[in-house]
């Protein structure tokens, strides 16, 4: 069960990545002057969902990572310098989606 949700979160997630800006930027070069509805809310869209999915993955990782290293440091609390930078590392996927919309919104 684990798997197929984390498939279906990334296929999603895949295909709203590329689906979605795509359609965006499609219609952008039709006509720079006039912007239409449509146009406007598929930019919106597609910025929310790279945020947002983007946060639900790095929320997703960061779960499995920590319970993992908290496992992990009370067998070896050496490695604590490991476990808190494997920690931080999924905050990138935050930060890039948090760039694509940006992108996306322009």
């Amino acid at each position: 069960m684990d798997k197929r949700l984390a498939r279906w979160m990334f296929g999603s997630a895949f295909t709203a990545a590329m689906v979605m800006p795509a359609l965006a930027f499609a219609a952008e070069g039709e006509a720079a002057a006039v912007t239409d509805w449509r146009v406007l809310s598929a930019r919106a869209a597609s910025a929310g969902l790279a945020m947002g999915l983007s946060a639900l993955a790095a929320g997703y990782a960061q779960a499995k990572i920590g319970s993992a290293g908290a496992g992990t440091l009370a067998e070896r609390p050496e490695v604590s310098i490991w476990i808190i930078t494997l920690q931080a590392l999924p905050e990138v996927i935050v930060l890039l989606g948090f760039v694509s919309a940006i992108l996306i919104s322009g």
